[in-house]
């Protein structure tokens, strides 16, 4: 099979290009990465030189570069992607022109390219919060900030191509992802890194927001689930059911670290921050997904990471526009 990955140079992309060739020999990536701030070659560096892997530096936008990289493709895994929430209630109209204009263009060339199979990477916080219960893929949208909306608009988007051009679509969301290569303005690599260099830990409002987490290599396992198992036109939750107040990831990594607690600091909280995510994730189950990875396990073996690769991250930190949060202007979700 011959696969084109949009946004594969970015955290859950570039995981997903890895297991993609330790899982199936033979099969043929394209990297299709715009290389903004957070797309970064670095993270795949032990395949470049995989004679089954190749990249090109473009943005989904450009109709005709698409158009030629499509040719002999016969599956499009798009996680090309702006994510950061609160990047986007500083700047919404940066996300709406990658997550719904960039991916309006993608679709376009995959119809009329014939691709066979269209898996678009999505979110849970497109479900927006949910107090009690979980959402199941047949809930209604209600995303609470430009990232989610134009995430939910680019999933309404790929649907209407189902609908009315039977365009072989299928949807994932998946809850919170966590892992190596992921960039350190997140919550958990934004907390680890911070711990390391004993800087405070910025906590929104009273930390008892609740994400589930999942290991990015377990969602990985999933999409590729999808991708091969999955029915057209179907949505896919993702899931661990690993709930966790932001609080308690933070006194987790404090104690892996061996850092003391005095360096979390709560802070103003983030406009519109939605209270809890949850989802059901029956029907990915149905394919046969289980995840592999222990949450506590899984949180060390990615503070571990960290620790040992100052390398990938430091520098990160050094160059990038956005200011990482030390006691003020704080950001810690997303």
């Amino acid at each position: 099979m011959r696969i084109l990955v949009t946004g594969g140079a970015g955290f859950i992309g570039s995981n997903f290009i890895r297991h993609m060739l330790d899982a199936h020999p033979g099969y043929s990536i394209l990297n299709l990465d715009k290389l903004t701030y957070c797309g970064n070659l670095d993270n795949l560096k032990d395949v470049e030189a995989n004679s089954d892997y190749a990249f090109v530096k473009g943005d989904i936008g450009d109709h005709s570069l698409v158009s030629k990289l499509l040719r002999g493709v016969d599956a499009v895994l798009h996680f090309a992607a702006e994510s950061h929430v609160d990047r986007s209630i500083l700047k919404p109209a940066e996300f709406i022109e990658t997550n719904v204009l960039g991916l309006n263009t993608l679709l376009a060339c995959c119809r009329e390219a014939g691709i066979e199979r269209f898996v678009n990477i999505s979110t849970d916080e497109v479900y927006g919060s949910i107090e009690r219960g979980s959402f199941s893929e047949e809930d209604r949208l209600s995303p609470g900030s430009p990232y989610s909306a134009s995430k939910a608009a680019g999933d309404l988007l790929a649907n209407s191509y189902w609908i009315t051009h039977k365009f072989p679509v299928i949807i994932t969301r998946s809850t919170n992802n966590f892992g190596p290569y992921q960039y350190p303005e997140k919550l958990i690599p934004l907390f680890i890194t911070n711990a390391i260099e004993d800087i405070p830990l910025p906590l929104y409002g009273d930390g008892k927001n609740v994400r589930d987490w999942i290991y990015v290599l377990d969602n990985c396992r999933a999409i590729d689930l999808v991708l091969h198992r999955g029915k057209n036109g179907e949505v896919y939750n993702i899931g661990a059911g690993n709930e966790e107040e932001n609080i308690d990831i933070a006194t987790r990594i404090l104690e892996i670290l061996d850092k003391p607690k005095e360096l979390i600091e709560y802070v103003q909280d983030r406009l519109g921050h939605d209270r809890r995510y949850s989802v059901r994730t029956g029907k990915i189950r149905e394919l046969g997904f289980e995840p592999e990875q222990d949450f506590s396990t899984a949180l060390e073996k990615t503070v571990r990471w960290y620790q040992d690769n100052r390398w990938w991250w430091e520098k990160l930190k050094k160059a990038t526009s956005y200011q990482f949060p030390a006691a003020s202007e704080k950001e810690v979700d997303g």
